[in-house]
This record gives C-alpha cells, structure tokens and sequence, in this order.
C-alpha cells in the first residue's frame, strides 16, 4: 500500500504473518526511524512530541517497560480483585437504584476501568471529566494537530502536577512511584513520567470501557450466546472473554512497525525502511487460524490464541488486568440483570468508527 506521505508499506492480514513479525526482531515499532507508517500528519505530529515505551526498541523499550510491569502481573493484578469487585458492586446497585432505561456506556463500561486505572495510577476520580474528554480528543483521529496537542498539553501539566505532589508526600501508586524512583532521583524528567503515565491512564480506560459495552451490546444482540454466557462457570466466563475480544477487536488502527532488516514473509519481500501495519481485527477473522471466524462462539476452541492484545515485546502490558475487569464486569452485569436487553433498535447504535480505539458512544439498554 502506499501512505498518506506516498512511501511504501505493507498491509498484512494473515495471523500467522503478524504473529511472526510482530515477534521478529527485524521488526521495529520506533516511530523516529524513517519509514514508519503513522496514521496521518496530525498523528506523526502527535508521537513526535509524544514518544512512549510502545515506540521504542530495545533497551529504550525494555528500560521504560520494566518501570511499570511490576504493577501489571497476574499476581499483583488478582490482589486487586476485591476492590473492583467492590467498584462493580457499587456502580450496579447505583445503575438499579436509578431505575430502566439506562446508558450502559455512563452508567458502568465507562466509570468502571477510569475507577479502576485512577487507583492504580493514584489519579483522583473527581477528574474524570476531564481526562476522559482531553483522551477522546486525542484518540480522535479526525482532530486536528492543535487539537490534539492541545489535549495532550493540558493532560500532561494535569500529571506534571501530581507527579511534583507525590514527589514531595511519597504515595504508594504507581504516581508515587514513578516520583520516588525516577523523578526524585533524576533518571527520567517531569515531562518523561508524565508521558507514560498518560499512556497508562488513556490506554487503561478507553480500551476497557469500548470492550465492557461492544461486549454486552453482542451479546445482547446474539441471543444464544448471552444465555450460554449466563449459564457458564468461572473457565467458561474467561473463555467467552476471550472469544469476545477475538470477535471485537477494539484496537483497529493496525499495529505499525517499520522492517529494519530485509525479510520475506507470505511470499513478498518487505525491504529495510518500508513500513508495515498488522491489521489485528484481520488477524483475528483469519480462517486458517479460527474456523467460521465471523461466528461469535463463546465454546469456540482456543479463542485466546487472538492478537487484540499484539504479539512480541510490544504485547500489551495490561492485558492481565483488562481480562479480570472484563470477567468480572460481564458476569457481576447479566446475574445482577438477568432480563438485560436492547433499549433502542440495533441499527441506532452510534459506533465510534473515528477512534483509534473502537466502541460505542452510548448504549440504551433495559430491564
């Protein structure tokens, strides 16, 4: 394919293809190499002012990584069970209280993983209007390059700030431990934390939040599958996870890289500087690797050998902890409301086709 600056890149749609190049280390995902296919003009601006450890390679990657994997484990994530369970709890009650019908989206998908990321990250949740509406703005990718480095600006002096806060009354979040250990001591700047830790708290909750509400809306909508998910134990509740972030695949902007090396792959040569872009929402339809892929099957067969986590080094870093909200946000939803439905015609349903990070911008359901 040819990119919005008229370089070539390759467009692979074949799970086996993206899983071994996302896995390839002649594969890169640094956005200053030459070559590296951006969305579009505001985006190179955005991530040129804006670099993160999801791109950059190597010790750069692995370095700023490893800052934060020690909060991302599946042990570190389960301990922090109970209190979800308990955010959950309390959202339901709220959402019943109030009474049918009800917008899925503000009611629960939404506040939930911005409840849950604020905790983590020691973010207090007053503000989640504010962070939620600068990260809709940047995952916008019809913004303008003001727009979007307007929001950025504005979110990372909202961090800087708390960041200079923690570093002078020591918190144990992952805030206060970025001001302790990096901050503090000079290893990273203001602005270096702030950076990451934006990464953290946009990716923490928009990716969610789209996954709780595209995930009950089909089900909702693939009636079978809703009552099989009803009646399914704890391994099948994290099967049909699975199948539904198959199925769904959020993230469709494609996961771009640049070749650093020459290498052949699916029969065609992709040469060193072209860019490459593996659509996972391709990947994860792809015949060869889930049989009948555009059935949602909730019994489907190893459904978690999907890629709307990626692949390689660059695999997402909070997967652990979206698979436990999403478990426990799904079951704690359909046994609270065992006569859950659509409140509106399907085909009403606003999409958000114009976000980096699939979703719906509201879902009417009842009761």
């Amino acid at each position: 394919m040819t990119t919005w600056k008229g370089e070539t890149a390759w467009l692979v749609t074949r799970h086996a293809d993206q899983l071994a190049l996302l896995r390839d280390g002649r594969v890169g995902a640094d956005s200053t190499r030459p070559g590296y296919p951006s969305i579009n003009a505001v985006n190179e601006a955005f991530i040129a002012h804006n670099r993160t450890f999801i791109t950059m390679d190597g010790a750069e990657h692995r370095d700023q990584r490893r800052r934060f994997a020690g909060y991302f484990t599946v042990r570190r994530v389960q301990a922090m069970r109970p209190r979800i369970q308990s955010l959950i709890d309390d959202l339901l009650d709220t959402m019943e209280s109030a009474g049918p019908p009800a917008d899925l989206v503000t009611a629960f998908a939404l506040p939930l993983p911005s409840l849950v990321i604020c905790d983590l990250l020691g973010i207090p949740y007053e503000d989640h209007a504010f962070f939620q509406r600068t990260s809709a703005t940047m995952l916008n990718v019809r913004s303008t390059a003001e727009e979007s480095l307007g929001a950025s600006r504005e979110i990372l002096g909202y961090l800087g700030d708390l960041l200079r806060a923690k570093r002078e009354n020591p918190a144990d979040d992952l805030l206060g431990h970025l001001a302790t250990h990096y901050l503090a001591t000079g290893l990273s700047t203001a602005d270096e934390c702030a950076k990451q830790a934006r990464l953290l708290l946009v990716a923490g909750h928009e990716t969610t939040a789209g996954m709780i509400a595209l995930g009950v809306c089909a089900l909702l909508r693939h009636p079978e599958q809703l009552a099989a998910v009803r009646a399914a134990d704890a391994a099948q509740t994290a099967n049909a996870v699975e199948e539904l972030l198959r199925y769904l695949s959020t993230a469709h902007t494609g996961r771009r890289r640049v070749a650093l090396a020459d290498i052949e792959i699916g029969g065609h040569l992709i040469r060193a500087g072209e860019g490459i872009i593996c659509a996972g929402e391709l990947a994860n339809r792809d015949p060869d690797a889930f049989p009948a892929p555009e059935r949602l099957d909730i019994a489907r067969q190893a459904p978690h050998r999907h890629l709307a986590f990626g692949s390689g080094p660059h695999q997402c870093l909070g997967q652990n902890l979206a698979r436990l909200e999403l478990r426990l946000a799904y079951r704690a939803l359909l046994d609270r409301f065992p006569h859950l439905r659509l409140a509106q015609p399907p085909d009403t349903i606003p999409y958000r086709a114009e976000m980096a990070f699939y979703g719906v911008d509201e879902l009417a359901v009842t009761w």
